[in-house]
């Protein structure tokens, strides 16, 4: 992990959006407290590139209404994501203080990121089934197993998430799911097969997980991985992938 273990900086990735055509990013937390929260709406103050933040909040605090009531004053705050790919409870997502907190999220408007591993899928589908009103983005496609090759659980999972139309997609987070220094190409096809065919090209987009993608590819590599694969496609369809999806549903 010593490829990612130092400060990555708005400097870092500016020059990197530029080179490769992408005019803004959505910044997304990647530590569970609200000094991460108030530090990421700093960054995207002072930089206009980043058109929004997805941040965290404890959800199953008693007094989440209040702390929503703090961050709604923010107009780059878009959303919240809580890590539960790390969380050893298999109903996490399903207990009642957490169900409360995604409660108190529609009053605002704000959205949820899912990030789980695929052997969290069920849960998942659980959550949003009990949320219909509100606006759910699984990342990472659920990070399936890419290494060992197995799709066929997850395959099923993701199609019965896809049925809820609340709920979209990110093509993001795949290849350090694969052989960091083997990857090729090809190994991602039946996956981005699955996630075009369930949520079809009005609920994915496209994101880079930038800078965890450095642990196996570069930021051009992972985003030719997209590009190649969405190459037959309609401008139309392209474009939405490619960021009008996450405007209209980050509302940016």
């Amino acid at each position: 992990m010593k490829v990612i273990q130092r400060d990555f900086m708005p400097s870092d990735l500016q020059p990197i959006l530029q080179q490769n055509n992408i005019d803004g990013c959505v910044s997304v937390q990647v530590d569970q407290t609200e000094e991460e929260t108030n530090f990421l709406l700093e960054l995207a103050d002072n930089h206009s590139f980043i058109k929004g933040v997805v941040s965290w909040i404890d959800l199953r605090a008693d007094n989440i209404y209040e702390r929503l009531e703090h961050y709604s004053q923010f107009k780059k705050l878009k959303g919240f994501r809580h890590i539960v790919q790390g969380e050893n409870d298999s109903e996490f997502m399903l207990r009642p203080n957490f169900k409360n907190g995604i409660t108190e999220l529609g009053m605002y408007d704000f959205t949820y990121d899912i990030l789980i591993y695929h052997y969290q899928l069920e849960q998942a589908i659980q959550l949003v089934k009990l949320f219909p009103e509100q606006k759910f983005v699984l990342d990472h496609i659920a990070k399936p197993d890419i290494k060992s090759g197995e799709y066929a659980l997850w395959q099923t999972n993701i199609k019965k998430l896809a049925l809820h139309q609340n709920v979209f997609c990110k093509v993001s987070g795949m290849v350090t799911e694969a052989e960091w220094d083997d990857w090729k190409p090809s190994d991602f096809k039946i996956y981005l097969d699955t996630v075009v065919k369930a949520f079809g090209t009005e609920r994915l987009m496209y994101g880079s997980d930038f800078p965890v993608c450095t642990l196996a590819a570069t930021y051009e590599q992972q985003l030719d991985i997209v590009t190649a694969y969405f190459s037959s496609f309609t401008s139309l369809e392209k474009k939405k992938i490619m960021g009008d999806n996450a405007s209209k549903f980050y509302n940016l």
